[in-house]
């Protein structure tokens, strides 16, 4: 039975209010990926140019990545569910105005308005989740089963987006969301409790001000360095957004009650669980870009069949993110979480092997044991990291986990990206055939697409040898990439095994007729 010493256990109530809470991480997933297949539709309809094309492509994550801080503390401040909710009220009105946009500015304003609302969704919910769901054990299921919905949403994005493309307007990508914002704005108050700091101070709007201008250019100069390579602008961001950075940092150490509550990195579990989660999206950014870049243009695939390549990773992701929990009542956590990422790694040893055109099926066999080996660890993270965190600090440390998460994807494209684009150059330059242009080897060795469109304008013989010449050195800077992965999951396996060992295994109810009663226990909204 439950004692005044063990968390309480969830009851039916949650666990509904978590099928409520999974609506919007489906929208947020299904959002992103039917986007993309939306996009050369939009691009003719509103004569949007390469560059705002991008923007519509890239705004709404800048802006869910500059305000997930601030509204993760705001929610801890006004209460999680208000906040989720009025999130979830913005960007329904925000999709339907996205969906009507009549010129190609009008859609990046509302993409933005998009970013800032789907910014409450992401830190509201995992909170709500971590006082929900008080029992680690449960709430590492609870976690499993929201990172379930949102990668099924990644998977189904391509043929719902498909389905919906072809049947109506490009702007039934973005009405898609608008059924689930209703229902979770008609349920949401209901079955989910309300939760806030009652102790909050005010918000601290020059740290809100600090925090985005410290963000925001960070992320855009290493999209920016990743798209187009060295440049001086993006550097400048970057480093006028450490500089803001320093400042934030600075002003929340003197703050009584700081936008961010910095102690949260004296404590180890939470410091090297948000460590793995960054670290890991850096590699699985890398990684994902290298091969999407390999599917189409060393293979030759279409943008769909590239994703429908990939679709078999997004599945097993799905499927870990709920195993993994289930795997607590019988082994360590941190014994989990080094086994997937040592898993993770042979994967990326496996994808090292590629050696040019025709290595499809190993490649893509590597990243279902890499993604598969991932998803172990995933969700035990999410909970060490909530865990770690005071049940009143938890929209901070979920805004924290989703902030690594952006930082991650934007600097594994930068970094990696750049890694296997220098590697890939080196290589051409050492293999171009005999009788290739100087213009046109000048071209070829800017980017393996590059190096499609040169070779094209070359003489059948002597074209197929500079791609042939350009796959085999694009394979070798995937390969590289891929060796780098290796080990830095290798080396967050020790890290997980060594820093997190005293986290305990979760035990089942030794009574089942006890967790039965817990379960039907009533719980004040």
């Amino acid at each position: 039975m439950t004692t005044d010493l063990t968390p309480r256990r969830a009851t039916r109530r949650e666990w509904i209010g978590l099928a409520v809470l999974a609506l919007p991480t489906l929208l947020i997933a299904l959002d992103v990926s039917v986007l993309y297949l939306a996009l050369p539709q939009i691009s003719a309809d509103l004569d949007a140019s390469s560059t705002q094309q991008l923007w519509i492509l890239d705004i709404y994550s800048f802006m869910i990545a500059g305000f997930l801080v601030t509204m993760g503390t705001l929610g801890d401040r006004i209460g999680r569910r208000k906040l989720l909710l009025i999130g979830a009220a913005a960007f329904g009105v925000a999709s339907v105005a996205a969906a009507l946009s009549t010129s190609a500015e009008m859609l990046i304003a509302t993409r933005a308005l998009l970013g800032i609302a789907g910014a409450t969704l992401g830190p509201s919910t995992m909170a709500l989740i971590r006082n929900m769901f008080p029992d680690p054990r449960q709430m590492q299921t609870a976690l499993g089963a929201w990172m379930f919905c949102f990668m099924g949403g990644m998977a189904l994005g391509p043929l719902v987006g498909g389905i919906l493309l072809q049947a109506f307007w490009w702007g039934a990508a973005f009405l898609l969301g608008v059924p689930f914002m209703v229902l979770l704005l008609v349920v949401g108050p209901f079955l989910l409790p309300e939760y806030r700091d009652e102790n909050a101070g005010s918000l601290d709007l020059r740290s809100v001000a600090l925090s985005l201008t410290a963000i925001l250019p960070v992320i855009y100069g290493l999209k920016e360095l990743a798209r187009g390579g060295f440049a001086t602008v993006p550097v400048l961001a970057v480093v006028v957004g450490v500089a803001f950075g320093v400042s934030f940092v600075r002003r929340q150490r003197r703050l009584a009650d700081p936008l961010l509550d910095l102690t949260l990195f004296t404590r180890p579990v939470f410091s090297t669980a948000l460590g793995i989660m960054l670290l890991s999206g850096i590699v699985m950014a890398g990684i994902s870009l290298m091969t999407t870049m390999y599917l189409q243009v060393v293979e030759g695939l279409s943008t769909l069949q590239a994703g429908l390549w990939m679709l078999p990773t997004n599945i097993v992701m799905a499927i870990g993110s709920l195993v993994a929990p289930r795997l607590t009542t019988r082994f360590r956590t941190p014994h989990i979480m080094a086994a997937g990422l040592l898993a993770g790694a042979a994967g990326f040893v496996l994808m090292s092997l590629v050696d040019g055109a025709g290595d499809r099926p190993l490649l893509i066999t590597g990243l279902v044991l890499a993604t598969g080996g991932i998803s172990l660890p995933l969700p035990l993270v999410m909970g060490a990291v909530l865990g770690a965190a005071p049940p009143e600090k938890a929209g901070s440390a979920a805004s924290l986990s989703e902030t690594g998460a952006e930082f991650g994807i934007a600097a594994g494209v930068a970094t990696l990206g750049t890694l296997g684009t220098f590697i890939y150059r080196h290589g051409l330059a050492d293999s171009l055939p005999a009788g290739v242009p100087a213009g046109v080897a000048d071209a070829a060795r800017d980017s393996i697409s590059a190096a499609a469109a040169a070779a094209g304008q070359l003489p059948g013989p002597l074209g197929g040898r500079l791609m042939d010449a350009a796959n085999g050195a694009f394979a070798s800077g995937l390969s590289t990439v891929a060796v780098v992965g290796a080990v830095a999951f290798a080396g967050l396996a020790l890290a997980a095994l060594f820093v997190l060992r005293d986290e305990p295994t979760a035990e089942a109810p030794a009574d089942a007729e006890d967790a039965e009663a817990e379960d039907l226990e009533p719980i004040a909204a």
